[in-house]
């Protein structure tokens, strides 16, 4: 822009006595979800959680959950504002409504001389929610809903817990080719995505409680499974096998648990055996007599969320169990013509019957291109 139009461009808005830049509460409330996302690997079980706080289409203070058990988003905002009287709150989840590690942050608020608070989705938790009801009757407006399918997409894992208690939070990433596959013909996958893309993954493990392979990804590529990027989850996730028959060798990478701990899931015929034979390390050794046991054997150890990252059998086995919650498809600019299938074993599906589910996300990794796309949103937790 040149000078001369830069001087129109104030004039005009001078005239119209219109302000050069009004942030409207939907752009504020996409501005607390990328704040909130801040959060990832470092809240957990708590909620990612952003706030902005708005006067006349203006951000006077904004703040998001940094780690669990400091302060709230709606508390580091208003730290970050001189005079919060009259303003609007808008958060990605509903303030809460009890005393834990922080105070209520819907007293807070009212506190502050908040006006008005625009949420976008409730809190399902008996012992958070009803913050909103407290602003209502603190003689604060209230409005609900704005924004909600991208914060409940942001949180499903968080949600998805708040109402079920049998299984973890199911999500599958798997990285292909255009075509579908894994690897190619002679079993290699190294690497068909991009650096941008791995980079990717490392930040995405960070944020879920366990990750999960199957025995033939565990012995071709014995991998490491941890977080090694710039964020340092406040709780390394737990490596998960999952395999029917136990057979597994001794010396792979998984079995040293200082690093991260180490479960294996595998049939009850095979769990005592297996328990024996790696006696000699602090690997947890569970039996279960199909998936959703053993989903409900992991949810038992505390695990909430996890992340299937293969192989094609394990995949294609979770996809047909009807457990997996969300999909974070990587498809890489190659064809391959022939390899290993990322979904296979699957039943056939007429196009009728065809479920759609929900596209939560799509994006470029470098070359790469990511879809995320969800079973179904918890928006009322």
């Amino acid at each position: 822009m040149s000078n001369v139009q830069y001087a129109l461009f104030n004039i005009h808005y001078w005239i119209l006595d219109i302000p050069e830049w009004v942030v409207t509460e939907l752009e504020a409330m996409h501005q607390a979800i990328e704040l909130a996302l801040e959060g990832w690997g470092r809240v957990a079980p708590n909620p990612l959680v952003g706030a902005v706080l708005l006067r006349d289409g203006k951000v006077i203070g904004e703040g998001y959950h940094a780690e669990f058990g400091g302060p709230h988003a709606e508390i580091n905002a208003l730290d970050g504002c001189d005079d919060a009287t009259g303003a609007t709150c808008v958060v990605t989840l509903e303030p809460c409504a009890h005393q834990g590690k922080t105070p209520p942050c819907c007293d807070a608020l009212a506190s502050a001389g908040v006006a008005r608070v625009v949420a976008a989705i409730a809190d399902p938790t008996p012992a958070a929610g009803g913050g909103l009801d407290r602003l209502r009757q603190a003689g604060i407006a209230v409005d609900l809903g704005i924004g909600a399918a991208e914060a409940a997409a942001v949180n499903a894992p968080f949600l998805f817990g708040a109402v079920q208690s049998k299984r973890p939070f199911v999500a599958v990433k798997v990285a292909t080719s255009l075509d579908g596959f894994l690897a190619d013909e002679n079993g290699r996958s190294q690497w068909i995505s991009g650096s941008v893309a791995r980079e990717y993954v490392h930040w995405l493990r960070a944020g879920y409680d366990a990750i999960g392979v199957g025995r033939r990804t565990t012995v071709a590529d014995d991998p490491l499974l941890t977080v090694r990027g710039p964020i340092v989850p406040r709780v390394p996730p737990t490596r998960v096998v999952f395999t029917v028959s136990g057979d597994i060798p001794p010396h792979l990478q998984l079995w040293d648990t200082e690093t991260a701990p180490t479960i294996v899931v595998t049939s009850p015929g095979r769990a005592v055996e297996l328990s024996q034979a790696i006696a000699h390390t602090q690997v947890t050794v569970l039996e279960a007599e199909d998936l959703t046991a053993a989903l409900a054997a992991l949810r038992q150890q505390g695990i909430q969320s996890i992340l299937i990252e293969g192989g094609g059998a394990l995949v294609g086995a979770m996809f047909e169990a009807g457990v997996v919650d969300r999909l974070y498809w990587i498809k890489a600019p190659i064809w391959l013509g022939k390899g290993v299938a990322a979904f296979a074993g699957r039943e056939a599906v007429p196009l009728d019957d065809a479920r759609p589910w929900t596209v939560t996300g799509r994006r470029a990794l470098g070359p790469d291109t990511l879809l995320v796309v969800d079973r179904e949103l918890c928006l009322q937790g």
